[in-house]
């Protein structure tokens, strides 16, 4: 039985309102995986360039976590979020022009803009719910509001299925399955590069507008000052120093890059791996909401779960999983290894939030903003991997097996890290 409130009510109320912005960069974030197969086709460009959409989108995070660390330290975390959201809603709207010009450098500036303010969102967001009640459930209580990020996540996907994807007329294909778009005289082509790449821009000036309804929501709200957020006296050397010999959290952060270059590896190239059987980008992309509906309900069991099962046991369960339907995808060929790249959605759900948690458990509280800089910063991993995987993918075929199969190791070996990650520090945490 616990001992201490997931959320003390005097809590209740900010824990709801900042919950609901995990919705909003998981929103991001998953509407514009699919983009990197759009911008292939759209633009003619290699799997490997295409993905630069995955570098600057994740590079934006690294680039700006630990500013905004810095800056919270010195401010609140209310003010964090009111400068994400404003840099969120600058990048969607950079949108405009980038259209109009039909530069794919543009829209890689503009999602390396629009990150800037998801990375002044999550360094702000993910300790600010920690701190909302007591130390001892905080990891259950963040995976709880980060459940309601995959509800962003199937949104931005649904959108991307149901509204963009099936619009782009450069993926029409022939009786073959075949795309016609680069048999298309350079007339044809400019005339539906103008049209699909207006089809792109729409749902991020319509996010864009949402933000800037939640900016006015937030500064209008009176939010709880809380301890270690504010007059902090150590300095940031002395706090990375501090970080730095923690052994679990420098795991952690290590964890955490690998975690998000597994994920980003997973729900991007879902549709590669689809399209090497022949099926479409729309409908490949209903098997990335599929994948995302299996996180939603392993986010909601694994928090359950929590209340008996040691979080850092059940992490190291969950990444033998992840690393058990990997395998499939790599070594099936056919639907059956599209349905095992799928399954691997299921035990991805815990990791991110279970590998912050465990990072900052042992984290002293004026160490707390910079410690949760860096573990945002480690999402920089979704910048570095994926381009390799889809250098990769371009090889079409690798010892024999198809590319796209063989490319699925990068994420297995980062499965097996923080499998291990997971079980040490049970271990640890036992021997204590």
């Amino acid at each position: 039985m616990e001992k201490h409130r997931l959320v003390e009510k005097k809590y209740l109320f900010t824990f709801i309102l900042i919950t609901s912005l995990f919705a909003l960069w998981g929103f991001a974030n998953d509407i514009t995986n699919p983009m990197v197969a759009a911008f292939q086709t759209l633009m003619e460009i290699s799997a490997a360039k295409a993905s630069m959409v995955q570098f600057a989108f994740y590079g934006g995070y690294a680039t700006m976590a630990v500013p905004a660390a810095l800056f919270i330290r010195k401010y609140s975390y209310k003010v964090g979020v009111l400068i994400g959201l404003g840099l969120y809603a600058v990048g969607a709207f950079f949108f405009i022009p980038a259209a109009q010009f039909q530069e794919f450098a543009f829209f890689c500036v503009s999602l390396y803009i629009l990150t800037f303010g998801l990375a002044f969102l999550e360094t702000s967001a993910n300790p600010f719910i920690l701190s909302l009640g007591d130390k001892s459930n905080s990891t259950r209580r963040l995976n709880l509001a980060q459940a309601f990020n995959p509800v962003g996540s199937l949104s931005g996907m649904a959108v991307a299925s149901f509204i963009v994807l099936p619009n782009l007329i450069s993926d029409k294909r022939n009786a073959a399955g075949q795309i016609i778009f680069g048999s298309l005289s350079e007339a044809e082509k400019a005339d539906i590069r103008l049209h699909d790449l207006a089809v792109i821009r729409d749902p991020y000036v319509a996010i864009g507008l949402v933000v800037l309804v939640m900016f006015v929501i937030i500064a209008l709200t009176k939010m709880p000052s809380l301890k270690g957020e504010q007059d902090v006296k150590t300095s940031a050397r002395t706090t990375v120093s501090r970080l730095w010999h923690n052994k679990i959290y420098r795991y952690g952060v290590f964890a955490q890059v690998l975690y998000v270059a597994a994920q980003i590896m997973v729900w991007t190239f879902i549709i590669q791996y689809a399209d090497h059987l022949g099926i479409d980008k729309a409908t490949a992309q209903r098997y990335n909401i599929l994948a995302m509906s299996l996180a939603l309900t392993g986010r909601f069991l694994g928090t359950y779960i929590m209340k008996y099962v040691n979080q850092r046991y059940l992490l190291a369960i969950f990444g033998v999983g992840a690393s058990v339907c990997t395998l499939g995808a790599i070594c099936i060929e056919g639907m059956w290894g599209l349905y095992s790249l799928v399954c691997i959605s299921l035990f991805m759900s815990i990791m991110f939030p279970s590998i912050y948690g465990i990072a900052l458990e042992n984290v002293c509280s004026e160490d707390t903003s910079l410690g949760a800089a860096f573990l945002v910063m480690a999402i920089v991993g979704g910048a570095l991997m994926p381009p390799l995987q889809g250098h990769l993918i371009d090889q079409q075929v690798i010892f024999g097996w198809p590319a796209v199969n063989v490319s699925f190791a990068l994420p297995l070996i980062c499965f097996i890290f923080i499998t291990v990650y997971g079980y040490q520090t049970f271990k640890q945490m036992r021997m204590c």
